[in-house]
């Protein structure tokens, strides 16, 4: 396997966290009960996340691609110092 593109990497991972991160959001809102709660209590983690609504799914949805997009540049760069020369 060859070099990986940082930037296409990194865009790539941040693509697949919004995507996990909305289906996330969608399906907590079939939860009831302490799962629902348990569910609410994990997305509070994000900063300036208080429920399930637009404003909160906008704050969390910043948070998880400006770390998944350092998460794809951290991997990329640590697999293209790892090939051998």
């Amino acid at each position: 396997m060859g070099k990986l593109s940082i930037v296409k990497y990194a865009v790539l991972c941040a693509l697949g966290g919004e995507i996990a991160y909305t289906v996330c959001m969608l399906y907590g809102r079939w939860l009831t009960g302490k799962a629902a709660e348990l569910h609410l209590a994990i997305f509070q983690l994000f900063p300036g996340f208080t429920d399930i609504g637009f404003r909160s799914w906008l704050i969390g949805a910043v948070t998880v691609a400006v770390w998944s997009l350092f998460t794809g540049c951290f991997i990329a760069w640590m697999h293209n110092t790892s090939l051998k020369k």
